[in-house]
């Protein structure tokens, strides 16, 4: 048996080099980023703002950088009206839609935590993730499929239908106050449109003050485990978390300054559309093509066929 003792490495720090950081950087060839969600898509719109970002072909909506800017600055500012504030918790419920990847930048501009729900929960698995973390506001359509999303949470909240919009008070979910639906306007509920009409100049200054407090270090978004193994567990991740990430992805890709288009047939809930689509679409330029609210092979076709 050999034994060479200048071979050995070791990650403890000498006594001399404490560490006091959470973070500990060795050599790397691409260095981290630290930049918020919300810097990465100013720089963006600077880049290409007449540039598509993002093309629902169900819904018939296509925004370039400029306009997807200008909505998310403004869904901002409603959120703030409506009482949240920083470090608040914001569910998003709901199939692949505008107004989801709206409320994904919106919340992370305004310091909101966006808790990305699986769109196929029924009320019990609605209840554990939304009491887990203290969602104070929830976002949905009406309905997907057979998923009546307004039914289904009334099961857990039946305060909901007999509330003032913003004023929910319910027993089982205590931290739940505002729900706000994407289409139909329901009893108890903000619809989509009063929350982008909602904020005015006090709330744009108050968004501008939030964004100049925002480290990179700070949650931006929970994302839930499956639960095949118990309960799901949510991860809470950071703007440096999602942005590095997302970073990597896109120079993976190789996308340079010319248009990159991608088709996005993943649900907006999972990392690999909202993480590796959307934040690569707000950091790089790429443009995002959802075919549909969900996974259609025909839809996907056409869509890779139409956007090429």
């Amino acid at each position: 048996l050999l034994f060479f003792p200048s071979a050995l490495h070791t990650g403890v720090p000498s006594a001399s080099h404490r560490v006091t950081n959470s973070y500990v950087q060795g050599t790397l060839d691409i260095p981290l980023l630290t930049k918020t969600t919300g810097q990465c898509l100013d720089e963006t719109v600077e880049r290409f703002p007449d540039r598509d970002a993002l093309v629902f072909c169900r819904d018939g909506v296509r925004k370039t950088f400029a306009q997807f800017k200008e909505e998310v600055d403004q869904a901002a500012a409603g959120l703030l009206a409506l009482g949240l504030k920083k470090g608040d918790r914001l569910g998003m419920w709901g199939p692949n839609k505008y107004e989801w990847v709206l409320m994904q930048f919106a919340t992370a501009q305004a310091g909101i935590i966006l808790v990305s729900v699986n769109p196929a929960y029924q009320a019990r698995e609605l209840e554990f993730v939304i009491r887990k973390v203290g969602c104070k506001a929830l976002v949905f359509p009406t309905q997907f499929k057979t998923q009546k999303y307004y039914d289904i949470l009334k099961q857990s909240c039946p305060e909901l239908e007999k509330s003032s919009p913003g004023g929910i008070k319910s027993k089982r979910l205590p931290d739940l106050s505002i729900v706000i639906t994407v289409d139909s306007k329901l009893p108890g509920t903000f619809h989509m449109d009063e929350v982008m009409q909602a904020g005015d100049s006090s709330h744009v200054k108050q968004l501008r003050a939030v964004q100049k407090s925002l480290s990179c270090n700070e949650p931006i978004n929970i994302q839930f485990t499956s639960g095949t193994m118990g309960n799901p567990k949510g991860a809470t991740l950071s703007h440096r978390n999602i942005v590095n990430n997302a970073n990597l992805i896109g120079l993976r890709l190789g996308i340079t300054e010319q248009e990159y288009r991608v088709g996005l047939p993943a649900p907006l809930y999972h990392c690999l559309a909202s993480v590796g689509g959307c934040m690569v679409m707000a950091l790089h330029g790429s443009s995002c093509i959802f075919s549909a609210p969900s996974f259609e092979g025909k839809a996907t076709l056409e869509a890779v066929s139409r956007e090429k």
